[in-house]
């Protein structure tokens, strides 16, 4: 069975949930899902999860995220991005990078942000895009982002290229909406491109296209190990006696002395067995194990 986390380099023009099931035909109709989402203008890194590398998700969609985009000035859509129709105009101010950079500095760090109508958030069960495109406007509340870095990478007329490395739940359509207000104008988003979710920044994509040309064998090498965004964990290799106790969701001793939280367990061989976590007393309670039947 295949079981591993694949990071695919969504193209624009296809949902991630079309790309998602793009990947599970190509890897024999398996259970996966796709850890964030990315709009059809996106582009970039979309890790997918298959088999039983779907019980690590959680800890993939927790890191932050790198994005690559540009900034139209002058125009906002309704959607905040080029999908959308034209809803408002204005002048775009003389812009100079010294300027540019003071405006920016005043995004980076906490702060809180309202989603957007054209998202996938739900409002008494109802997704906010359905509501969107019947014309409806809710309230939202607004979520604590942190934005670890905002830097100007080129500026092209009244078109800005920026990077941000930020945390999950941060929407860049209304970032960039933001900073044209800041600017003293209207803008919205001609480009994006997700550059790396953590903890992958060094780590290669992998096209649909490629994918399609490739055997079985070579798709099977292209996808990680299901323990690979775990490296922060402490790891613990249990003795065989153990790891059936575990496996049947007993506790079992093991753990790092005075050790609190969650940890990465493996078996006598290195095989991976799932996450558990210390009490302090040298104990591990399992939580999220694999189904070693269910991997190769």
């Amino acid at each position: 069975m295949t079981c591993g986390i694949l990071l695919l380099d969504k193209p624009v023009g296809l949902s991630s949930n079309a790309a998602l099931q793009r990947v599970r035909t190509l890897y024999q109709r398996i259970k996966a899902g796709h850890v964030g989402s990315l709009d059809p203008l996106a582009s970039g890194m979309l890790p997918i999860c298959l088999g039983e590398a779907t019980k690590v998700a959680g800890d993939i969609l927790a890191g932050r995220k790198c994005y690559r985009f540009t900034v139209q000035l002058g125009a906002r859509t309704s959607t905040g991005d080029a999908e959308g129709a034209v809803v408002a105009t204005a002048p775009v101010p003389v812009l100079e990078h010294a300027g540019l950079e003071a405006v920016l500095a005043g995004f980076r760090g906490t702060q809180r942000q309202v989603p957007p109508m054209y998202s996938a958030l739900k409002q008494a069960g109802e997704p906010l895009y359905r509501l969107a495109r019947a014309g409806l406007t809710v309230e939202r509340d607004a979520r604590v982002i942190v934005i670890d870095s905002l830097q100007l990478i080129g500026l092209a007329g009244s078109a800005l290229e920026l990077e941000a490395l930020c945390s999950k739940g941060t929407y860049v359509r209304v970032l960039g909406e933001d900073i044209a207000a800041a600017l003293g104008t209207v803008g919205h988003i001609t480009a994006l491109r997700r550059r790396y979710v953590e903890p992958f920044a060094e780590q290669s994509m992998h096209t649909l296209a490629e994918l399609e040309f490739q055997s079985g064998e070579e798709r099977g090498r292209a996808l990680l190990a299901p323990d690979a965004p775990l490296d922060p964990l402490p790891q613990v290799r249990l003795t065989a006696e153990a790891t059936q106790r575990l496996l049947h969701g007993q506790r079992v001793s093991g753990a790092p002395p005075g050790a609190h939280g969650r940890l990465r367990l493996y078996d006598a061989d290195g095989r991976f067995l799932g996450t558990g976590e210390a009490d302090g007393s040298g104990l591990i309670q399992p939580r999220r194990l694999l189904n070693l039947a269910d991997r190769p």
